[in-house]
């Protein structure tokens, strides 16, 4: 939970950083909307490629999670036929 809430405070850190460095820069208020625009876009598709990088990697663990359970589930039955 901590490696979570840090990673989603860093994300928020830096959508806040790059605001501000394009609300202050000394550009005209078309070329900041652009570039506003441009790291809204990089950030979602960022964003999204990291959801689905998480949603792998928990798929992974949950049928690693089966795989262990039911080797267990075999295990222990065994164990009870030896002992009769």
């Amino acid at each position: 939970m901590g490696k979570a809430r840090f990673a989603i405070g860093a994300i928020i850190g830096a959508v806040a950083g790059v605001i501000a460095g394009l609300l202050t820069a000394p550009k005209p208020g078309k070329d900041t909307r652009a570039d506003l625009k441009d790291k809204a876009e990089e950030l979602k598709r960022s964003t999204s490629e990291k959801i689905e990088d998480v949603k792998h990697r928990g798929e992974e663990l949950v049928e690693d999670y089966k795989k262990r359970s039911e080797q267990a589930k075999k295990d222990v039955g065994e164990g009870f036929k030896a002992k009769k």
